[in-house]
C-alpha cells in the first residue's frame, strides 16, 4: 500500500490515480478535509485526515494500514508564507519532511518519493537540457527552490545514515485537469480563457508572456504516471530524477494547438520573449522505468479543454 501525501492535490492526485491503475492501493494524507476530486470519483482510496507537521497523528497512520512505499508530495516549504512567520514555517516545513523520513524508517518502507521542482535549476549553466548531476548553485531566487534544494540534501544524508531508499522528483512546469494559475507560465490560463470563451488573464505571471516563451512542460496525467512509475521500479540507479516532457513547449506552439480545438480563441500573444528555454534531460527516467509520454500538445490541450467546457472546477 502506498501512502501519497498531498495525495488529493493537482499532481497528487493524478499521481494517485496512476498508482491504482497499476493495481497499487493507496492511503491519502489530506490536512483538511475534501472531497475527492473527479479524477479519483469511484476509486478505492482511504484518506486519512492528518497534517504532517503534527508526527504523533502521522506515524499512528502505520498502525491502521501496511504502508509498503510512501510519495511525498505536501509542500516542504514555509505555509502559507514566507512573511507570516518565517521562522516557525520553516521549522514546520523542515519538521514535516523529518516526520515522513521517521515514518519510512519505523514502517520499513520500500521507497521514500520526494518532490522537488525544476526551479533548482535556476542560475545554473543552461547551454542544452539539464541533466541531474548539473552542478547546482547555492542561491534560489525565491522560496520553493530554496527549500527543495534543502530538501534534497536532508534526503541525501538521511538515505545514506537510514540506508532509506530516498528519490529526488524534480518536476516540471506541469499543467492540465485540477492546475491552477502558475506564475511561471502562461499555458493554464490560455487554455482556460478558450475553453470559457474570454480573452486570458495574465495579470498572475511574474512577468509578461510572449509567443516566443517556452519552458519544458509536462502534462499532469503525464507526470502523475511517471511518479507512480518511479515508485514501483524494481530497481532505480540514481537518487534523483528529471520528470518532464525532455523538450520546450513555446507558447506559439500551445496557441497552435488550441486554435485546432477553439478556432476563435482570444489568446493571441505579443511576438519576442525568451528563445532560450529550461528544458529537462528526462534520460534516466525513460531507462529506468521505461516511460514515454502519452500526451503531445494537441492531445493535452484537447483533453484539457474538454474537461473543463464538461463543467469541472479547474
Amino acid at each position: 500500500m502506498i501512502l501519497v501525501t498531498g495525495g488529493l492535490g493537482f499532481i497528487g492526485s493524478h499521481t494517485v490515480r496512476a498508482l491504482l491503475d497499476q493495481g497499487e492501493d493507496c492511503v491519502v494524507v489530506q490536512r483538511r478535509t475534501r472531497e475527492l476530486p473527479a479524477v479519483l470519483a469511484g476509486a478505492r482510496v482511504t484518506v486519512e485526515r492528518a497534517d504532517i507537521a503534527d508526527r504523533g497523528a502521522l506515524l499512528a497512520i502505520g498502525d491502521r494500514h501496511h504502508i509498503t512505499g510512501i510519495v511525498h508530495l505536501a509542500g516542504t516549504y514555509p505555509w502559507p508564507s514566507v512573511t507570516d512567520a518565517p521562522v516557525e514555517g520553516t521549522r514546520q516545513a523542515l519538521g514535516g519532511l523529518l516526520n515522513i523520513a521517521q515514518a519510512a524508517q519505523d514502517w520499513g518502507v520500500r521507497r521514500l518519493g520526494v518532490a522537488s521542482t525544476i526551479g533548482v535549476y535556476f542560475g545554473a549553466r543552461n547551454d542544452g537540457p539539464l541533466r541531474e548531476d548539473a552542478p547546482l548553485p547555492l542561491t534560489a531566487p525565491v522560496s520553493i527552490p530554496t527549500f527543495k534544494k534543502v530538501g534534497e540534501l536532508l534526503g541525501g544524508f538521511l538515505a545514506d545514515a537510514t540506508g532509506i531508499d530516498i528519490v529526488n522528483y524534480r518536476i516540471s512546469g506541469t499543467w492540465g485537469p485540477l492546475g491552477h494559475a502558475d506564475p511561471f507560465f502562461a499555458a493554464p490560463a490560455l487554455v482556460r480563457a478558450a475553453a470559457h470563451g474570454t480573452a486570458p488573464d495574465l495579470s498572475h505571471l511574474v512577468r509578461p508572456a510572449f509567443a516566443e516563451d517556452g519552458l519544458d512542460l509536462g502534462y499532469v496525467k503525464d507526470t502523475g504516471r511517471a511518479l507512480a512509475l518511479l515508485q514501483l521500479a524494481d530497481r532505480l540507479n540514481h537518487r534523483t530524477y528529471n520528470v518532464g516532457s525532455g523538450r520546450a513547449t513555446t507558447n506559439s506552439e500551445l496557441i497552435g494547438a488550441i486554435r485546432k480545438a477553439v478556432p476563435d480563441a482570444r489568446i493571441d500573444l505579443p511576438d519576442g520573449g525568451e528563445t532560450h528555454h529550461m528544458v529537462l534531460d528526462i534520460s534516466r527516467l525513460q531507462q529506468d522505468t521505461g516511460y514515454r509520454a502519452e500526451y503531445d500538445t494537441e492531445r493535452a490541450v484537447a483533453d484539457y479543454i474538454a474537461w473543463l467546457r464538461a463543467g469541472n472546477e479547474r
